[in-house]
C-alpha cells in the first residue's frame, strides 16, 4: 500500500491542480471549436491538444516538460522558443499566396496599413497597464492578427510572455467569423454593403515575378528587422511566380508548411502549463489582444469608407476588414458578410488585396518594433 501510495503522490493525481483542470477545460473548447465548429482547425487542433499534454501534471525527475532541458519536448519547442518556425510558416504563405489581387488595385493596400492601427492602440494600452516597453511592442502585434509574426517578435522581445501572446493571437485568428461580422455590419449602412467594385485587371507574368523583388528591397530598406519575415515571404513567392521551381513551391505550400504549422501549434499548446501560464499578465494580453482585434478590423472598414469619400471609384467597406493579416479567413468572412446582402456580389477576390497587404504592413511593424525596442 505504500507503494501504491507513493506512486499515486508522485504520478499526476499528486500534482494535480484546479489550474491544471481549467486549462484542460481550455484545452478541450479549442479541440470543440475546430472540430464541431470547423473554426481554424489546422491550428486549433494541435493547439488544443497540445494544451492537454502541457497540463497533466508529473513528478520532478522524469526530463519530459517543454521547460526541461534536454526533453523531446523542448527541443521541438526550440522552433518557437528560438523563432525558427515563423519563418518557415512565412515561405509556405509566400508560395500559397497570388499578389495579383493587390496589384491590379494598388490602393487597396492603404486598407492593409490602416488595419495595422490596431497594433499601435495595443502598444499603448499595454505600456498604460505596466508592461515594459518591449513587452508591449510584442502584445501589440496581436492586433495584425498574424500568429507566427507574433510569435517570431515575443520570441526576440517577451520570452517570458511568449505563450500566452501566441494562444492569444491563435485565438483571435480563429474566432474571425465570430468577431468580424457584427463589427462590419455596426459600422456600415445596407447601401455600403452591397457596393459592387470593378472587376480585377488581369496582371502581367514578369510583373508576378518582378514584384517579390522589388517589394523585398523596399520595404526591408524601410524595415531592416523585417528581413527574416519578409525574405521568406518573399521569396516563397518568387519560386511560385518564376514557374521554373514549381517542384519547391508545390512543397513549400503543402508538405513543409503543413509539417511547421502541426509542430508550432502542438507546441505553442505545451507551452500552456498553468503555473505559468494562469497569471494576471496573461488575463490583460487576452483582453489587450480581444480590443486590438477589434480595433484593426474598425480601423480598415473606416479607411475605406473614408477613401470613398475621396475616390470616384466606389470601395465596397466591407473589404476593409480584411486588411487584418489572417489569411485567407478574413478575406471569407467578407464575402460572406457581402454575399447576405447580395449572393451574387463576390468580393472574396478584392477582399484578397488587403488581405495579403495586411501581411506585409504587419511584418512592417514587427520589424519596426525589433529595431526600436530590441
Amino acid at each position: 500500500m505504500n507503494i501504491i501510495f507513493q506512486f499515486l503522490q508522485n504520478g499526476a493525481l499528486g500534482h494535480f491542480s484546479l489550474g491544471n483542470m481549467l486549462m484542460l477545460v481550455v484545452g478541450c473548447i479549442f479541440l470543440y471549436l475546430a472540430i464541431a465548429k470547423d473554426y481554424e482547425p489546422l491550428l486549433l487542433v494541435p493547439i488544443g491538444f497540445g494544451i492537454l499534454v502541457g497540463n497533466i501534471p508529473y513528478g520532478e525527475g522524469l526530463n519530459i516538460g517543454v521547460y526541461e532541458i534536454g526533453s523531446v519536448f523542448s527541443i521541438l519547442y526550440k522552433g518557437v522558443s528560438q523563432g525558427f518556425y515563423p519563418p518557415l510558416i512565412f515561405m509556405g504563405i509566400g508560395a500559397m499566396t497570388d499578389f495579383s489581387c493587390m496589384l491590379s488595385n494598388p490602393r487597396l493596400i492603404i486598407l492593409g496599413a490602416a488595419a495595422q492601427f490596431g497594433i499601435f492602440i495595443t502598444l499603448v494600452g499595454s505600456i498604460a497597464l505596466g508592461f515594459e516597453t518591449s513587452t508591449a511592442a510584442a502584445i501589440g502585434i496581436i492586433g495584425g492578427a498574424d500568429g507566427p509574426t507574433a510569435i517570431f517578435l515575443s520570441s526576440k522581445l517577451a520570452p517570458d510572455y511568449l505563450g500566452a501572446i501566441a494562444i492569444a493571437a491563435y485565438s483571435y485568428m480563429a474566432l474571425v467569423p465570430v468577431i468580424q461580422p457584427p463589427i462590419i455590419k455596426l459600422l456600415t449602412t445596407k447601401k455600403e454593403r452591397l457596393i459592387r467594385m470593378e472587376p480585377s485587371k488581369p496582371v502581367s507574368k514578369k510583373l508576378r515575378i518582378l514584384f517579390p523583388i522589388v517589394a523585398f528591397m523596399i520595404t526591408t530598406m524601410i524595415a531592416p528587422g523585417a528581413i527574416t519575415l519578409l525574405g521568406m515571404l518573399f521569396f516563397g513567392n518568387i519560386i511560385k511566380e518564376c514557374g521554373v521551381t514549381e517542384r519547391l513551391a508545390n512543397t513549400a505550400r503543402n508538405a513543409m508548411i503543413d509539417i511547421v504549422t502541426i509542430l508550432l501549434g502542438f507546441t505553442v499548446g505545451l507551452s500552456t502549463d498553468a503555473t505559468r501560464f494562469l497569471t494576471p499578465d496573461s488575463i490583460k494580453i487576452f483582453a489587450l489582444g480581444a480590443g486590438s482585434f477589434c480595433v484593426a478590423t474598425a480601423s480598415g472598414v473606416i479607411a475605406a469608407k473614408i477613401m470613398n469619400k475621396l475616390s470616384k471609384k466606389p470601395i465596397n467597406p466591407i473589404i476593409g476588414a480584411a486588411g487584418v493579416s489572417a489569411v485567407p479567413d478574413s478575406a471569407r468572412v467578407c464575402q460572406v458578410v457581402g454575399a447576405q446582402e447580395d449572393p451574387n456580389n463576390f468580393l472574396i477576390m478584392h477582399a484578397m488585396a488587403p488581405n495579403v497587404a495586411g501581411v506585409i504592413c504587419s511584418a512592417i511593424a514587427a520589424g519596426v518594433f525589433l529595431s526600436v525596442f530590441n
